[in-house]
């Protein structure tokens, strides 16, 4: 993922003036959501260029090596507008510094504060100190719980926000850093959940995203889904980050019996062979996967699968990569990623025998790609000529000249989207589209009036 610097409200050079970037997941941009909240707070102005600000802010990622070096080119990216301007002030947070902390104060002198994901909300505080701190590190093990309501600077627009309702992860699978970085699961009380969506949806958030390490750990999720569904303004929930073990059939009727909440699951496999999934940790079996994926379709025939896998993880051969292809074939996911398996420090799994040639594995990848792809040409042509509810989102990267937007069944950042044409098209809210034209991934269409329905 490249950096995108963050859309912000105001171009002001003040006094206090910060320029964020925010790297990885979505996770990940709730915590700067929250930083630059608080930041708000205490006088200070969101730009959006680095030369304007004196306080430039980069959250990390740091859960697989690419993540961790692109960080750190980033870091040294703007440390250059500090060279130009001393007066500058440079702060990193996130997973990265909670993962790598003492190395990286020791190699980026030119960093002036490093925060723990679980120091972030005293960022204010701490800058206000700055000159009398004793170190420039400061990466607490104590878990940040977000047990109480956090402002937030949106940095998303405005027509969809991600709510985070839990934090860390208890799961223990062969390959992953998250539970080291973010520590053990912990839920967020419903009533502060329902006070920020309260709160998002009067901002105008039509679209909902629940995100967290395993969204479907939350003890009480259909509860909490019904009370979402409660909420004046929330047009579409989406459920994100779900565990394929833990789809239950309450979770499945609540889905089904409240239009609200979108068809669409987010479903991570990693993989398609017992043996792989037992050396990954994951704690299911391919039986598993697939009734479960049965067990969806017959609650939400209309359902939209996510997931992702993994190929190139240590042991694995031509007979597990071939078991993998003929799940996604039999289920026939509408939306997937696949990634290349990384050996992270610290991960038992980088100690595995049998590692992957790293071409062999990039041929796997491209294998799935090209097998995911035709399953996605046979849905995207079904959708043509049909007419189909939009979330206008606002003017498309592609082209100034079109707006774009997405399906109930296209969450936003990761999937396709729909590029409009034509009509009567308003930014912010759900509108009908008929889809003219089907790309690989993309959709082509024009809002129709209610008379031509």
């Amino acid at each position: 993922m490249n950096p995108k610097p963050l859309t912000p409200k105001t171009e002001n050079r003040k006094q206090k003036t910060v320029f964020p970037i925010s790297l990885g997941c979505p996770k990940n941009l709730v915590d700067t959501e929250i930083m630059l909240g608080l930041l708000r707070q205490e006088g200070w102005k969101v730009v959006a260029a680095p030369e304007a600000a004196n306080l430039l802010l980069v959250n990390t990622c740091g859960f697989i090596q690419d993540a961790c070096q692109e960080a750190v080119d980033t870091i040294l990216e703007l440390a250059r507008y500090k060279e130009a301007d001393p007066g500058k002030r440079l702060v990193v947070t996130g997973c990265l510094v909670q993962r790598y902390g003492p190395d990286l104060a020791a190699q980026l002198p030119e960093v002036d504060i490093f925060l723990g994901v679980n120091d972030f909300p005293r960022l204010p505080r701490i800058l206000q100190g700055a000159a009398h701190q004793e170190s420039r590190l400061l990466a607490e093990t104590i878990p940040f719980d977000y047990a109480a309501p956090q402002p937030r600077y949106p940095a998303t627009p405005s027509s969809f926000a991600y709510l985070k309702i839990a934090e860390g992860c208890s799961h223990r699978c062969t390959f992953c850093t998250i539970p080291s970085i973010r520590g053990p699961y912990r839920r967020r009380p419903l009533r502060t959940l329902l006070a920020e969506a309260e709160a998002l949806a009067a901002s105008g958030v039509k679209e909902l995203n629940l995100v967290a390490q395993d969204t479907t750990a939350y003890p009480g999720l259909p509860e909490l889904l019904r009370e979402l569904c409660g909420i004046r303004g929330l047009e579409w929930i989406r459920l994100l980050y779900a565990h394929p073990a833990r789809i239950t059939r309450e979770l499945l009727e609540t889905m089904a019996v409240h239009p609200q909440i979108c068809p669409y699951l987010d479903l991570p496999i990693q993989h398609g062979h017992d043996e792989m999934l037992r050396r990954m940790g994951r704690g299911y079996s391919r039986r598993l996967i697939l009734a479960t994926c049965r067990l969806i379709r017959d609650f939400l025939p209309h359902a939209a699968l996510r997931t992702s896998v993994m190929v190139g993880f240590p042991g694995e051969t031509d007979a597990h990569f071939t078991a993998l292809c003929d799940l996604i074939e039999e289920v026939r996911f509408e939306h997937l990623g696949v990634f290349l398996y990384s050996p992270e420090e610290g991960a038992p799994a980088a100690r595995f025998t049998s590692q992957v040639p790293r071409r062999l594995a990039r041929q796997r990848a491209r294998l799935i790609k090209t097998l995911q792809a035709q399953i996605v040409k046979t849905r995207q042509k079904s959708l043509k000529g049909t007419i189909q509810p939009v979330l206008v989102a606002g003017v498309s990267s592609e082209s100034e000249y079109l707006l774009a937007g997405r399906l109930i069944t296209q969450a936003p950042e990761i999937d396709g989207q729909v590029f409009i044409t034509g009509g009567d098209a308003r930014v912010g809210e759900i509108q009908p589209v008929r889809i003219k034209r089907a790309l690989p991934y993309d959709l082509v269409g024009e809002v129709v009036k209610e008379s031509d329905q």
